[in-house]
């Protein structure tokens, strides 16, 4: 009796799984010797305006995002440099780039252990016949890849 209502489950999953689900059979973990063991996924920080002075630790392989928004306003365009890792050993740019909106965005790659800071400051940029305050606001964040 228990290999019926075994036979009645399997065919309605076997259906919503498609037909490929049918002829794939997975050996024990023992039998597979020539498989590494698992490693945890990547993970992807994503850091904002919003996180200045923060810390993020980090494993090698992870990626961290950076997006900083800018802002325009009466012929003035508060925009951001674009990041940088003080130390690119630890934290490789892989992206990077800005916006004429004054935004920044940056992509690093943890390649090894350590500890380094990411960097961007906000500065305004006038329209013409405008005039600036001269303030650089600084953005930052200590990464640890451990």
């Amino acid at each position: 009796m228990k290999t019926e209502s075994s036979k009645r489950l399997a065919l309605p999953l076997a259906w919503g799984l498609g037909a490929a689900a049918l002829v794939t059979v997975a050996a024990p973990a023992a039998a597979q010797p020539h498989l590494a063991p698992a490693r945890a996924a990547a993970k992807r920080v994503v850091l904002t305006n919003a996180d200045d002075g923060r810390s993020v630790v980090l494993a090698a392989g992870d990626d961290v995002e950076v997006r900083l928004t800018g802002a325009r306003s009466q012929g003035l365009t508060h925009a951001w440099s674009v990041p940088q890792a003080k130390d690119a050993d630890t934290l490789r740019r892989t992206v990077g780039g800005a916006s004429p909106g004054g935004g920044a965005q940056a992509v690093f790659h943890a390649e090894k252990q350590g500890v380094t800071t990411l960097t961007a400051a906000r500065s305004c940029r006038p329209d013409p016949g405008r005039v600036c305050p001269t303030v650089v606001v600084p953005w930052k964040v200590t990464a640890e890849v451990r």
